[in-house]
């Protein structure tokens, strides 16, 4: 049975189009801190710029006879997967005109960036040119929402496509009545929440490109930095509690950020996410204080990094190496689950744990219930659908057996068996947090399977099975 015919092909190129022309986009952007700062590279910018809307312009001219066909969720799944590809191999071309970067580095390092892993194979970040830091910041912010939202928003018109695109990429909650409103309303959001960071960053003393960059980098939960020691470059208490509240803003559902004026707070307090989010920051953090010699700020920030899965830090890779085992088993605990369903974060995400715990309460109660008695589950007093907590545990489950893969992987070439846990359970999670394994030095196999894990975290791995599948089908024939 054929899955995959010509016209769904045709289909997902047509709609492909818009997505690699706002790549393309995406790429020139930075040219305007290029000519601030006279570092006169436009060709690295411009070329693969140029060749994303030269390609998209002709995706969509020539392929315009099918704008007619539905797009179904199948084509909005490959269209998400191969678009994030795309643009994986599009910022990586930026890198490789721009500094030189070996391929799969540079390839490497906007996957990261765009996936919001912050993992960087970069040496030294402080003498690269302004334009490619902020290339990077740029890539961070708008994988924070994602690729696929950032470009329907502003180049799809409403309908049943951008519909099925804004579910392709793992987003599920509304904040409006149709996906358009919802799309601008979120941007609207992301964007205030952005001037506010960067504003108060440059009120506390750091550098106006500073501020901006990374902001763009923590809101959106991304991590990576300008600075070689990333937040911890500025020594400086202020900035460190600034971005601790960004972190934790932007692993909230934006639905909640939404509701939050007209509630008058209330939806912030009453959210089950957010509660559970403060509520382990506290009490790990506590926990944490008193098992170690960690410094207070140190231990606070990291935790709301790894929870946030943001990878921001303020300590060395070195120095969390030396921690203790302890609380780097704490820490990868908080870097499967995550934040908010609905926000810029990685990893399981805490709606599917509640839902999977929920589920095993529920057949427990079955079972010491009368017989025949059906105990449903409710969620924040509404009932979830009857097969919530099944679906949540495979996907669980799928996303332990892709960590056993690469965590395996890393011991095959050597690496320490425990470091090589925690650095492949931040890939995956597209957090950023690492003892010291993930440099540019990994063997070239590594970095190709870390690049998969950051992707398949970020799309929430059934888009990308469904990409494969689609791929192995046209092989096949």
């Amino acid at each position: 049975m054929r899955y995959i015919t010509k016209t769904d092909l045709l289909v997902i190129g047509l709609n492909s189009g818009y997505l690699l022309i706002g790549i393309g986009i995406m790429c020139l952007i930075p040219l305007i801190f290029d000519l601030i700062y006279f570092e006169f590279d436009l060709i690295s910018f411009i070329l693969p710029g140029a060749i994303s809307i030269c390609l998209g312009f002709f995706l969509t001219k020539y392929l315009d006879e099918y704008s007619n066909k539905n797009v179904r969720l199948k084509h909005g799944m490959i269209i998400s997967s191969l678009g994030w590809v795309w643009a994986a191999l599009i910022g990586g071309l930026v890198f490789m005109l721009a500094t030189n970067m070996p391929p799969i580095d540079a390839i490497f390092e906007s996957m990261s960036a765009l996936t919001g892993t912050g993992v960087t194979m970069y040496t030294n970040l402080e003498i690269l040119p302004h334009s490619i830091l902020f290339f990077r910041a740029f890539e961070q912010w708008i994988g924070g929402l994602g690729v696929v939202v950032m470009v329907i928003s502003v180049l799809a018109k409403p309908g049943t496509a951008t519909s099925t695109l804004y579910h392709s990429e793992a987003h599920d909650e509304r904040i409006k009545p149709s996906t358009k409103a919802t799309l601008e309303k979120t941007i609207e959001i992301y964007i205030i929440y952005t001037v506010v960071g960067i504003v108060l960053y440059a009120i506390a003393g750091m550098p106006l490109f500073d501020s901006l960059c990374n902001t763009f980098c923590i809101i959106s939960t991304g991590g990576m930095n300008v600075k070689n020691a990333n937040m911890g470059y500025y020594h400086n208490d202020l900035i460190y509690f600034i971005s601790i509240v960004l972190m934790i803003l932007g692993a909230t559902s934006f639905l909640v950020h939404y509701k939050v004026i007209k509630t008058k707070g209330k939806s912030l307090l009453e959210d089950l996410q957010f509660k559970i989010i403060i509520c382990v920051i506290a009490i790990v953090t506590l926990m944490l204080y008193y098992v170690s010699n960690i410094v207070p700020m140190e231990l606070l920030f990291t935790v709301v990094s790894a929870i946030t899965t943001t990878g921001a830090s303020i300590s060395s890779s070195l120095t969390m190496a030396s921690w203790p085992s302890f609380v780097i088993i704490c820490l990868i605990c908080l870097m499967l689950s995550g934040g908010s369903n609905g926000s810029t974060v990685g990893a399981i995400k805490l709606i599917r744990l509640i839902t999977f715990f929920k589920g095993i309460y529920r057949n427990i109660r079955e079972i010491l219930s009368p017989s025949g008695r059906v105990v449903p589950i409710k969620l924040q007093g509404r009932p979830l659908p009857e097969n919530a907590s099944e679906q949540s545990g495979n996907y669980i489950t799928l996303y332990l057996m892709f960590i056993m893969f690469t965590w395996a992987l890393f011991c095959f070439f050597g690496h320490d068996p425990f470091d090589s846990l925690f650095a492949t359970v931040s890939l995956q999670g597209n957090n950023g947090l690492d003892l010291g394994i993930i440099t540019n030095q990994i063997h070239p196999v590594l970095k190709i399977v870390s690049m998969l894990n950051m992707w398949i975290g970020r799309l929430e791995i059934y888009p990308v099975l469904i990409t494969l599948r689609t791929v192995f089908e046209i092989f096949k024939r």
